[in-house]
């Protein structure tokens, strides 16, 4: 069955909320869970959005990667720009007053598009985890990758959210050496994007998950697949594996949240075997976008990009089963938005 999705594109407007007949402003925001994500994120430029996160009273902020630009295997200089950007005044707000999880991608892993080969991966983990305040009885203090199942239960249902590790395990990539693009698929159907260990986790979370939503967080767009840059669609069967995963798993409202590109977009594919479209939500970026951008092909993409600095807004109301993904600029314009009903 396929259920529809409306699309809005707006510039320039918010949107005002509508009140709930019988029901307190208390019982409706106990069914509603808002979060708020983003990345690409440099500590030493311009961090204007924290504060308009911020006036959005998120529930939750998820850092979707790139979260500062380090790209050295010195952990003292890495663990000096986290502490910068602790120190950023926006940020440092929104850490005291917001529960904060996420992933990470290239830049702050440590080496520009690095996998498996980065031979700094295991401390840079641990300089991450400090980041992120992740106490030290954690399994990610003792476990490879920064992988992890959050689970966060409201009145009207409860949201899992997966945050994979798209870096630790995964394998090479394969330069394009005849066009302008950056890198080709690997057909080889051996390669991986999130090691074995890994994609067992994720189906046994998925598989027993009884959430309302499960919202997967890649630091790498999944759906998007025809740039030439990274993405999950440089392995083939590693996009076919998890889709078949989601679809034969039977979770319920499946999103993938995505960053890394420098813009932001919505994409949407119907999966066989799959009651609903799945949704790849690429918000990228915080502190610098790619504002000469010109264009490129996605077949699955869902209205225009956005390319200005912008963060994602997940709204997800566990009573109409219905989700509102926004992108969000400076003073919280306004910028995008999708709705789909499950």
């Amino acid at each position: 069955m396929r259920i529809p999705f409306i699309l809005l594109l707006v510039s320039g407007l918010l949107l005002s909320c509508k009140p709930i007949a019988n029901q307190t402003d208390q019982e409706a925001a106990e069914q509603i869970l808002n979060i708020a994500f983003g990345s690409c994120n440099k500590h030493d430029l311009e961090n204007r959005l924290w504060d308009d996160i911020l006036n959005l009273k998120p529930d939750l902020w998820i850092w979707g990667g790139d979260n500062i630009y380090a790209d050295t295997d010195d952990m003292s200089v890495m663990r000096r720009m986290y502490q910068a950007q602790d120190s950023v005044p926006g940020y440092r707000k929104l850490l005291l007053n917001v529960p904060i999880l996420g992933t990470w991608d290239d830049h702050d892993y440590g080496l520009n598009d690095g996998g498996v080969e980065f031979t700094a991966k295991a401390k840079s983990q641990q300089v991450f985890l400090d980041f992120l305040k992740v106490p030290e009885n954690d399994v990610r203090r003792t476990r490879q990758g920064i992988y992890k199942a959050h689970d966060y239960k409201l009145d009207g249902g409860s949201v899992k959210i997966l945050v994979l590790d798209t870096r630790y395990f995964r394998s090479p990539l394969i330069k394009d050496t005849l066009t302008n693009k950056r890198y080709i698929p690997d057909l080889s159907g051996e390669a991986t994007v999130l090691g074995d260990e890994q994609w067992n986790w994720l189906e046994e979370q998925l598989k027993t998950s009884r959430a309302d939503f499960n919202l997967i967080v890649s630091s790498i767009q999944f759906l998007s697949n025809e740039h030439g840059f990274e993405c999950w669609g440089n392995f083939p069967a590693e996009v076919s594996k998890m889709e078949a995963m989601i679809a034969a798993s039977g979770a319920r409202g499946v999103i993938i949240l995505s960053g890394d590109r420098h813009i932001s977009e919505f994409s949407s594919k119907n999966i066989p075997g799959l009651p609903y479209p799945l949704l790849d939500f690429t918000s990228s970026g915080l502190t610098h976008a790619y504002t000469k951008f010109k264009g490129e092909p996605n077949r699955f993409r869902q209205g225009e990009v956005v390319a200005t600095e912008s963060f994602g807004w997940v709204s997800i109301n566990l009573k109409t089963k219905e989700v509102i993904l926004q992108m969000r600029g400076d003073q919280g314009t306004l910028l995008g938005e999708l709705q789909q009903n499950y």
